[in-house]
Formats: C-alpha cells, structure tokens, sequence
C-alpha cells in the first residue's frame, strides 16, 4: 500500500466513471429520448435525468456513515473509503443491471452479435472492477472483500439477463432503460467529482492522479470504441 498507489487508483476510477457517463450513457440516453420527443425536448429531459441521478448519488452518499478527514490530524485521507467503495458499488451495478438486459435480448435476436457484445462489454468491466475493488480493498484491508464486491457489482448484468428472460415485456419500456441509463450517469458522475478525485488530486499526489485519471479516461474509451 502507498499513498501514491491509492491515489493513481482513485483517479483511475473517477476516469473509468466519467468516460462511460459522458461518451456511452448521457450520449445513448439522449438520442433516445430525442427520437422521441424531438432535439430540444429529449436533450432536457436528457439533462434532467442526469441530475437525478447526481441528487440521488448525493443523498445515499449523506445516509451512509463516514468520518471527517481533519487536515491538521496527520491521517491518510482515506478513511471515508469504504463509504466511496459501497457508492462505487452501487453505481457500477445499476450500470451492469441494463448491460445485462441488452445483452440477452442481443442474444436472443442473434447468437453472433449477442457474443460480440457480450465480449466487449466484458473487456471493459475489467477497469469498472478495478474502480470498485480498490476503494473496498484499501478501506477494509481486505483483498478479498474488495474482490467480493466487484463481484457484487458484476452479479448485476447476470440479474438483468434474468429479469429480462423472464418479465421484461411486462415490466420494461425502451423509455425505462432510457431513464435508468441516464440516471446510472449521474451517479457515477457524483461518485467520481464528490468522492474519487477530491482525494485523487490531492496536493502531495497530484501529478499520479492526473495521470490514473487520464489511464481511465482512455481506457474506457477504448472499450467502448469496441462495442457494436
């Protein structure tokens, strides 16, 4: 452990986070909701949605307990980790819940295509693991509590292939997963501008995480370059 590794891991998540709201989510949301109600409309209701999602990020983030980081202490700045990592958590698996949705009905429609997508979107869990390990990890002491909830958050695409083999005509909309997409963007963007790079862009680490930020940023894109 080091301070400069927490802190380059940090601002690898923020940028993992920020990456996939801005250029895969709030995009795709958008688009949707403008074919539906038109550029103007769909671009508000797009923006709307976002920060419903940043309040609600913002509410959970004050229901769970944490301690305040005193300057003058001498402690890390990294007491409050485990309250990123159960944040990161949760946003990271209402991501995968409509990923895991989108891939089965892929799938069923065609096996080839489901795959591909299914290929891609497993490429880029990998840094979103990482965003959601490390913090747990860190806070708990514990590798394997930090890969368990990874796994957690990772568990939630497989329950969405289930929730969409079995009730996703009855209870599913295209506008439904339009609105959760856009609302997961916002929580990542509160998980990654309130929690990940305040103590990522520290002063006695800066440079690090300037440069985890930008590794996640870029790796991010790469993956979703690679979607279908």
């Amino acid at each position: 452990k080091s301070e400069k590794l927490i802190t380059i891991s940090l601002g690898f998540a923020a940028g993992v986070m920020l990456s996939v709201s801005f250029t895969d989510l709030f995009p795709n949301a958008r688009d949707s909701l403008t074919a539906w109600g038109g550029s103007k409309v769909g671009a508000l209701m797009a923006v709307v949605a976002l920060a419903g999602g940043i309040a609600l990020a913002g509410g959970i983030d004050r229901l769970v307990p944490h301690d305040e980081y005193d300057p003058t202490s001498g402690e890390a700045p990294h007491k409050n980790l485990f309250r990123v990592g159960f944040v990161s958590t949760l946003a990271i698996g209402l991501h995968n819940f409509p990923e895991g949705i989108a891939t089965f009905m892929a799938g069923y429609e065609d096996i080839t295509l489901g795959l591909t997508i299914a290929l891609a979107i497993a490429l880029h869990n990998i840094p979103e693991g990482l965003a959601v390990a490390v913090p747990f990890a860190y806070a708990t002491n514990s590798r394997a509590k930090g890969a368990l909830a990874a796994l957690v958050s990772g568990l939630a695409e497989p329950a969405g292939a289930l929730v969409a083999l079995f009730l996703f005509r009855s209870l599913f909309t295209p506008g439904f997963l339009t609105g959760t997409m856009v609302l997961v963007a916002g929580i990542m963007v509160w998980v990654a501008l309130a929690q990940l790079l305040p103590t990522a862009f520290a002063p006695a680490h800066r440079l690090p995480g300037i440069l985890g930020a930008a590794a996640g940023c870029l790796l991010m894109l790469l993956g979703i370059a690679a979607l279908p």
